[in-house]
């Protein structure tokens, strides 16, 4: 149909122009909503270097970017923590295109992704600030579950099973 936008998610490597940019704007979105300020340029890059992403590939993870219209607005990864279980990371959609399904068509494209990787079960952590977020992972059957790691920006985690039974 004419003027009809659709997302698609497709896999991309995390260091395409596109997956780049929009890890940059993640990430200075994340950070400056925990700052109560901008985040400067070099704060991203600092908070970009040894992130680990480059362990978004395949047979250990996964990067999807999702385009809207054909424009690169979204992005996230999974990444293989063991035989069973994927991490959901890195999942973003642009402000602009917020509240146009984005979010919930990543999250299942990336739930796919995993069960390709072999996960039976995803989990997550995140912070309390972040309530899009966890509204988010809640309304896709996400449910609260005890730490499985640490680190300065986790305050809370999710888990779900992959397979149905």
């Amino acid at each position: 149909m004419i003027g009809m936008t659709s997302w698609g998610m497709v896999t991309e490597a995390f260091d395409s122009a596109d997956a780049y940019r929009l890890r940059r704007e993640y990430y200075a979105d994340v950070a400056s909503r925990y700052w109560g300020r901008p985040a400067t340029s070099a704060e991203v890059d600092q908070g970009l270097a040894g992130d680990g992403v480059e362990q978004l590939i395949p047979p250990k993870g996964q990067f999807v970017v999702g385009r809207y219209g054909g424009e690169a607005a979204a992005c996230g990864g999974v990444l293989m923590l063991d035989a069973e279980r994927a991490e959901l990371t890195r999942v973003y959609v642009q402000p602009a295109y917020r509240g146009k399904k984005g979010a919930s068509l990543l999250l299942q494209r990336l739930e796919d992704e995993a069960r390709a990787l072999g996960a039976t079960r995803m989990v997550l952590n995140t912070r309390l600030d972040l309530t899009e977020a966890r509204a988010l992972y809640v309304r896709h059957g996400y449910s609260e579950i005890p730490a499985y790691c640490t680190g300065p920006y986790m305050e809370v985690w999710y888990g779900k099973d992959l397979v149905e039974g």
